[in-house]
């Protein structure tokens, strides 16, 4: 979107030093800033003043800051540079029709990108990038939206209860998701009931001529119809609801296929994604698109060949070796014991977890990761443990440990590879991949931490 100078000044009653330029979009990273954007110096780990020399050198048109500038056109803003950058983007949905926000424990960002692609397949649509779901992340998608945007699709996290309603203040959306509530981050909400009101700060902003998308196989995700004031659509794989799944089964490489029937007609859908729980994250996404106005059709069809944001349980078929699952970006209870049952369902010989931690559990750490063994050891599934004695059996505390073990698997066996992101096991699958001469392996992107 374009701006100038100093209408972003106005709107933030900062002062404009400097000529009054176009602006066309933002950024926050110095090395990535694209010519004409934005640099919004933000002060976290680094004080992002400090690039402010580098963001004009690379094409910035403006910058934000709280300090002296430094040349060029600056916006000297009276507060930080994060409430600012969160401000903008008040102005930047004013010029998009309609905003859909996703949240939830698990399965926010892919339903996010499925439920993307399913609007981009008949309307110009804007999404969050990756995980970027909090107060910078949000307004940079605003920002950066395409001028025709119709729907921008904002993914919504949230580490304490206030995080989402803050968001909405900004985003203001017309359609709110909820795809769950489990035991994410309780180390700060203190309890799940705390996540569910956390998460049900989202769909208690919604307009009366809004929607709010409920996973109704999660009672406390459908319990939240009692907070909105407008009509509610519900999605279910075993309960009744609106938008369903039906004769769900999944195939020898973890696809899922079932018939989707909702009150716009029915269609057969095979998901590109792995693993079964990619299912309540496509009827999440299908019941959306369709409320938004997507056919049936388009929605099977880009539901068909969206492949989701990597290290998301990919499949790697090694050739002559084993199944590498590899999910890693992210993990919570919930999340594990899907991937474990993925696992389980494959065929074949050796079945072999490794695990990293799954960190902000709080006082339920050591039972969770305990019971997530305990049903690895149901399904005949070995769990070594990567810098961790959390699941209380076998671990190797090194990269090349667990290269080693993952390098000892035969043709037949599988592994799956999973952790929160702190646990870096990305590093692990990249290692494995050099060893063994697997390029897309090898070239796993590192895991972000923004």
């Amino acid at each position: 979107m374009h701006w100038t100078a100093s209408e972003l000044a106005a709107h933030l009653s900062a002062e404009l030093i400097g000529p009054d330029v176009t602006v066309d979009g933002a950024g926050i990273d110095s090395r990535t800033i694209r010519p004409g954007q934005l640099y919004a110096s933000i002060v976290a780990a680094r004080d992002g003043h400090a690039f402010i020399p580098a963001a004009l050198a690379a094409g910035a048109s403006a910058y934000l800051t709280a300090n002296e500038p430094v040349g060029g056109t600056a916006i000297r803003v009276p507060g930080t540079t994060a409430a600012a950058l969160l401000s903008l983007g008040s102005p930047a949905r004013d010029r998009i029709v309609g905003v859909v926000g996703v949240t939830g424990s698990v399965g926010k960002t892919t339903t996010k990108d499925l439920l993307a692609g399913c609007l981009a397949s008949s309307f110009p649509t804007a999404a969050t990038a990756g995980s970027l779901n909090n107060e910078l992340g949000l307004p940079l998608t605003l920002l950066n939206a395409p001028a025709a945007t119709r729907w921008a699709v904002l993914e919504m996290g949230a580490k304490r209860e206030g995080d989402i309603e803050k968001l909405v203040a900004v985003a203001r959306p017309d359609v709110g998701v909820v795809t769950s509530v489990a035991m994410a981050h309780v180390q700060y909400f203190g309890s799940l009931e705390g996540v569910a009101r956390a998460k049900g700060e989202l769909v208690a902003a919604l307009p009366q001529e809004g929607v709010a998308v409920l996973n109704f196989d999660d009672a406390r995700v459908r319990a939240m119809a009692s907070r909105v004031d407008c009509p509610v659509l519900g999605y279910a794989v075993g309960a009744d609801a609106d938008v369903r799944a039906e004769e769900v089964t999944l195939d020898g490489d973890l696809r899922a296929r079932f018939r989707l029937a909702s009150p716009w007609g029915g269609a057969e859908v095979r998901l590109a994604m792995y693993g079964m729980q990619q299912v309540p994250n496509a009827l999440a996404a299908a019941a959306a698109a369709l409320w938004c106005g997507v056919s049936i059709e388009a929605v099977a069809e880009s539901l068909a060949g969206n492949q989701g944001s990597p290290l998301r349980m990919d499949v790697h078929r090694l050739p002559g070796g084993p199944v590498l699952v590899v999910d890693c970006f992210n993990a919570i209870p919930a999340s594990t014991e899907s991937a474990l049952r993925s696992l389980a369902a494959l065929g074949g010989g050796r079945k072999l977890a490794l695990f990293g931690e799954m960190a902000e559990l709080g006082e339920e750490s050591e039972a969770e990761h305990r019971r997530i063994a305990g049903l690895a050891a149901e399904l005949g599934i070995e769990v070594v443990g990567y810098g961790t004695g959390l699941y209380g059996g076998a671990a190797v505390t090194d990269l090349d440990q667990a290269v080693s073990l993952l390098r000892a698997l035969e043709g037949g066996d599988a592994a799956l590879v999973k952790g929160s992101r702190v646990a870096r096991l990305d590093r692990v699958v990249r290692a494995y991949g050099e060893a063994e001469g697997v390029p897309s392996l090898a070239a796993v992107a590192p895991v972000t931490h923004a």
